[in-house]
């Protein structure tokens, strides 16, 4: 298959969010449920950065989590619709994602954790939403359907792409483009490199604890989540917010500023309607960006890079190897 092939296939899918509700609720439990296995075996790296899942060629994984002496990992396969878990001694246990209560698939990963020689405890109920059902009480959410999973994965590579590109423009501190099952959104998020005050914390079920962790430096921040939009949406936000962010002109004509979320929104549809997605993409993001640290007083030019400053040495050293003795 060409990369055309792989292009046209993959694409930027269409996934109304009505269309997979009971799906999206029950999936955000579970990827809950193993966010948290990561959780409870990495030590604390800033900013929650231990905690969050990557995009994988199959779905999401956890990457290697210590263990021991070796490493484990869970990995989201929305391909074939599996949940894997492998330990570095050569255990491996998988199971089938289907349509089960969110109590069963706890009992699932917790009893296929133990086979495989990992004992792992957990907080026993969900974070950053509105109702915290214990998972071993949970039998309301248990709808799994593959194909809107398998395209919220083909909208999160699509993401992951768009972020990783921009993330190569930043040379200060900057975290991976990693998913957080809290919110159950890709971000990715830059760092002026000074502090920011305590952030007031109030997420549902969520310790303030955790968000003054997760905010304690000066920052803008983008991401893509299933909500905000008829087919989910882009955001960007910055905090401490600077005076005059929302007022600031921002591309495409699309986007708009939400005095409710405190974020600069753009609607999925919005890009994958539009001539070339890529490009509206990195407009939102680096037009965003620009609007939290020009209003911020970013030392942009000690912070930003150019991509593409090795090209030009690289295609020089080509013609010197090239170049006949004598030339």
């Amino acid at each position: 298959m060409t990369p055309t092939d792989v292009e046209k296939q993959l694409g930027w899918p269409r996934l109304r969010l009505d269309e997979w509700a009971e799906t999206r609720d029950t999936l955000h439990m579970w990827m809950q449920i193993v966010g948290k296995v990561r959780l409870a075996h990495t030590p604390l790296i800033n900013h929650w950065w231990a905690v969050a899942l990557y995009p994988t060629p199959r779905g999401l994984s956890t990457s290697g989590i210590p263990y021991g002496r070796g490493m484990f990992d869970i990995e989201f396969d929305f391909v074939d619709h599996r949940l894997l878990m492998r330990e570095s001694s050569g255990g491996q246990r998988e199971f089938a994602l289907r349509s089960m209560p969110v109590a069963e698939f706890y009992d699932r990963v917790m009893d296929s954790l133990r086979e495989i020689g990992v004992t792992s405890a957990i907080q026993n109920h969900p974070n950053e939403v509105e109702v915290a059902v214990n998972f071993t009480e949970d039998f309301e959410h248990r709808v799994y359907d593959p194909s809107p999973v398998h395209r919220f994965w083909l909208q999160l590579l699509q993401a992951h792409r768009g972020f990783t590109d921009f993330r190569s423009y930043f040379g200060g501190k900057v975290s991976p483009v990693h998913f957080f099952w809290g919110a159950m959104d890709l971000a990715c998020t830059r760092y002026s490199g000074r502090t920011a005050p305590t952030h007031p914390g109030g997420a549902p079920n969520c310790g303030d604890w955790v968000m003054v962790e997760g905010y304690s430096g000066e920052l803008s921040s983008c991401g893509f989540w299933p909500g905000g939009g008829e087919e989910g949406a882009f955001y960007s936000y910055a905090y401490p917010e600077p005076l005059g962010y929302s007022d600031t002109p921002v591309s495409p004509p699309e986007a708009y500023y939400s005095h409710e979320e405190h974020e600069f929104l753009l609607p999925y549809e919005a890009v994958r309607r539009s001539d070339d997605p890529d490009r509206t993409l990195a407009a939102f993001l680096h037009s965003t960006y620009e609007a939290a640290a020009e209003r911020g007083d970013w030392d942009r030019a000690a912070l930003e890079l150019d991509p593409q400053r090795w090209a030009t040495e690289q295609g020089r050293a080509r013609r010197d190897v090239r170049r006949p003795a004598g030339g």
